[in-house]
């Protein structure tokens, strides 16, 4: 196992990474994250360099500090070789098994080798599975004209509470600090009203995912997520980033909105999968 912290080691990996999109879109964006900043606190991990098997990006230990966070304990992998990754992830000094966290990736294996590590771990295992939609050409995202009595602009910390009340996956301690990170550390585009009240938005992951886009339910049907996503997209595309979002199977409504806009939903599934030790309690 080795963590690569060269800059120029990094680079090329990003090159490499890029050449196996989009199997490797959560890794690759995390990758992109660190060599830019690091606004995160990622850092990567191989079985060998340069000519690697597997690949985990994972927070540093000084970031991961609470073990019940899910939200900040995340993890992206790629692999070439099935049986190199299980190895690499079943190694403590790679993956913090006391912790509770998840593990990001577009291929099959990466589910199966969690499945096995839980059970040899004895900690729970609970997978997601989304569809991944990409946008080549992001200037091309069908969306209307915004009307002038609204205005488009970023997310600010103002904004946090109303983010985690609208997230899926928010109403926690944890999940509002994941929050405020994003907001604080990555591009994001909303629409405000003429008070300077906020009606639509769209996020930026650490994995380099389109991520929480919403509109408040009074003003939907309305064109407003796609006009966020849109200038979202077109701004970190510029930045060198693929365009892509995962979407619940069973979100139908965004799945429609993705081909409406020209997105391309991938074959490969993106996998999240999370971990959790028996003796935590997970909110």
């Amino acid at each position: 196992m080795l963590i690569l912290s060269c800059p120029s080691k990094l680079q090329l990996l990003e090159g490499i990474l890029r050449k196996s999109l989009p199997q490797t879109l959560s890794v690759h964006g995390a990758v992109m994250h660190i060599n830019r900043g690091n606004p995160a606190g990622h850092e990567v991990l191989v079985d060998s360099w340069p000519k690697f098997k597997a690949v985990l990006t994972r927070p540093r230990r000084e970031v991961a500090t609470d073990d019940s966070d899910w939200y900040t304990n995340m993890y992206a992998a790629f692999y070439h070789n099935l049986d190199v990754y299980r190895t690499l992830l079943q190694d403590t000094n790679v993956v913090n098994w006391a912790q509770t966290f998840r593990i990001h990736g577009h291929q099959d294996g990466i589910c199966e080798a969690s499945q096995d590590a839980a059970v040899t771990k004895k900690v729970q295992f609970s997978p997601s599975s989304y569809f991944t939609y990409l946008h080549r050409v992001p200037n091309k995202i069908c969306a209307p004209q915004l009307d002038p009595s609204l205005r488009l602009s970023t997310l600010n910390s103002s904004h946090v509470d109303l983010l985690d009340e609208t997230w899926a996956y928010g109403g926690n301690e944890h999940s509002h600090e994941y929050l405020a990170t994003l907001v604080r550390s990555f591009p994001s585009s909303c629409i405000l009203d003429n008070n300077g009240h906020l009606i639509s938005w769209s996020l930026f992951d650490p994995f380099g995912a389109l991520a929480h886009g919403y509109t408040l339910p009074e003003y939907r049907g309305r064109g407003y997520i796609s006009i966020v996503n849109k200038v979202l997209s077109m701004h970190i595309h510029a930045s060198g980033y693929p365009i892509y979002g995962n979407v619940a199977l069973d979100n139908v409504r965004m799945q429609n909105l993705n081909e409406h806009w020209g997105f391309q939903k991938l074959a490969a599934l993106c996998h999240i999968i999370l971990h959790i030790p028996k003796s935590s309690d997970v909110s």
